[in-house]
């Protein structure tokens, strides 16, 4: 005999049983596409938003409710943490950073990331971090699992499955309403759907077979015969994350106003003038090279192709120019661990890392190599030196960069600085007891910001008689989670010099004197090359100092 199939429920009621179900998987699964940025840390947070993304998948999986519970099990459960990971980067990204993080470029230098905070960071804690982010990463996946598998058996009782589609349906047409040209006003709020990310990424990686950069500054402009600098040694320093919002915040103007003072009565006492503009770098948050590579070029490079193509083009650099006119052109490095193939590009005839810098003292964080120490170095190896040329030196600080801390003393005895003790100890023991606050890096940035303008201005005293250009860049606003949300992008400049010729060329080309910058910003960063060499290629109308 054939046993009798069990009774069938009641018409309707199996099928809304399941509501509770589907009502929980869709607020769980809309949840991990929609949640913002906590500023400035990289949490999140929740946000009353709705996923266009969990719409369209609500309605497929309506449309093939018996495909999508074969799906759900291990398909859609990976698709699904793809989507939750972009949505990540996407909130983060401009959280922390202030732009968006390419997985391609900035992908490659994670690992450089995870060491520099291996540093930073106490071993168990990250440690802590590397477990928690596995745990959390296996729970992620339990939980959409088990929210797909809730929806498909949902969307496979015919008394909920039209009741899905119309929910989902309604809601893509209310993004594409709200989306068209002539949007209505808006009555649903959409989260940034996370696909568009996605394809701004693959586009990203089909740029690199595209066209070269757009010359900014003509050849010309590095020809020029810089006979108004009078055999001055000059110092390009990219002061690293230095932005206008050390300025444009009066908590941070306030916190800088004794050093940046500071720094402008040690030009005036030892003869020279500062002018000040704001510029506009190609970047923000980071990505240094790319500043790096405008300014010694004279062309505008904004993004990781741009440097890649003029990399491997004859494109002439600053470096080039000062060395055809007698100049020897040095790389001081503090903070380069690694080879650095681009340096040949530059056509330097000297290039100082951190191991020909040879620092014995106490190593502060990552970047281990104080800035007062690297200037010192350049004075012993170059500028010191009897019977030398004259020094054009590239120079990007190490001591702003990220995560600003510990921040080493001011040795006011410059010649210490060079020993294997440069500080007392216990004043070297309590800055490096001094761990930046990962979740709050303003005060570790504004220390750091402090501890540059003492040591520019300690420097300009110790060569009082030197004749000496200072040219003082930021080669980028600090990161978002310093900066804020929205910040602008703009950066200071200041030249630092005693030549009228200069003074005079500069100021009528919308340079200010002193250490404030007036906006509007005179122009793009790269746009600086013409002015700078115009200046120092004016005659000279006085006799310069002793060098």
């Amino acid at each position: 005999m054939t046993a009798s199939p069990a009774p069938a429920p009641p018409p309707g009621r199996a099928g809304w049983r399941l509501w509770p179900q589907a009502l929980a998987a869709l607020l769980l699964l809309n949840a991990s596409l929609t949640f913002t940025n906590v500023w400035p840390t990289p949490k999140v947070r929740w946000s009353w938003a709705i996923s266009l993304e969990l719409a369209l998948v609500v309605l497929a999986i309506t449309l093939a409710p018996h495909a999508a519970r074969r799906l759900a099990r291990r398909v859609l459960p990976a698709l699904w943490l793809v989507l939750a990971f972009g949505r990540y980067l996407a909130v983060t990204g401009p959280g922390l950073y202030g732009r968006e993080f390419n997985i391609y470029w900035d992908g490659e230098h994670l690992g450089n990331v995870t060491a520099m905070l291996a540093r930073a960071v106490p071993p168990w804690l990250l440690a802590a971090g590397g477990l928690a982010t596995l745990l959390l990463l296996a729970g992620a996946w339990l939980v959409a699992r088990t929210a797909l598998m809730w929806m498909a058996s949902a969307a496979s009782a015919r008394e909920v499955r039209p009741v899905l589609a119309t929910l989902a349906a309604i809601v893509v047409t209310a993004f594409a309403v709200q989306a068209a040209p002539t949007r209505p006003e808006a009555t649903l709020r959409f989260a940034e759907p996370v696909t568009p990310a996605y394809a701004r990424q693959v586009r990203n990686v089909l740029a690199l077979a595209g066209p070269g950069p757009v010359l900014g500054a003509t050849p010309e402009a590095l020809d020029l015969p810089l006979d108004g600098l009078g055999g001055a040694d000059v110092l390009v320093v990219f002061v690293e994350s230095y932005g206008a919002i050390t300025y444009d915040d009066p908590r941070f103007a306030g916190s800088l106003a004794a050093s940046r003072g500071d720094l402008a009565v040690a030009a005036e006492e030892t003869g020279r003038h500062v002018l000040s503009a704001f510029v506009a770098p190609p970047t923000f948050g980071a990505s240094s090279w790319l500043s790096h590579l405008s300014f010694l070029t004279g062309v505008n490079v904004r993004d990781q192709y741009a440097y890649t193509a003029l990399m491997a083009s004859d494109r002439d650099t600053l470096p080039r120019a000062f060395r055809r006119r007698g100049y020897r052109s040095v790389a001081l490095m503090p903070g380069m661990r690694q080879l650095w193939p681009e340096g040949a590009f530059y056509g330097f005839d000297a290039i100082y890392g951190r191991a020909a810098l040879d620092y014995q003292g106490p190593q502060f964080g990552w970047w281990s190599i104080p800035d007062q120490y690297a200037l010192a170095k350049l004075d012993a190896l170059e500028r010191l030196r009897a019977d030398r040329a004259p020094v054009f030196a590239f120079f990007p600080t190490s001591t702003t960069h990220a995560p600003f801390g510990p921040v080493p003393p001011y040795q006011p005895d410059w010649p210490r600085i060079l020993t294997a003790e440069p500080f007392d100890a216990g004043e070297a023991a309590a800055r490096l007891a001094a761990w930046p606050d990962l979740t709050n890096l303003a005060p570790s940035y504004l220390q750091a910001t402090a501890y540059e303008f003492v040591t520019f201005a300690g420097y300009l005293r110790q060569h009082a008689a030197d004749d000496l250009v200072m040219i003082l860049i930021g080669d980028h606003q600090p990161p978002a989670a310093v900066s804020g949300p929205d910040a602008p992008w703009e950066v200071p400049i200041h030249v630092i010099a005693r030549q009228p010729a200069i003074v005079d060329h500069l100021l009528a080309h919308g340079f200010r004197r002193g250490m404030t910058p007036e906006r509007p910003a005179i122009g793009a960063l790269h746009a600086l090359v013409p002015t700078l060499m115009g200046a120092f290629s004016t005659p000279a109308t006085a006799a310069p100092a002793a060098r």
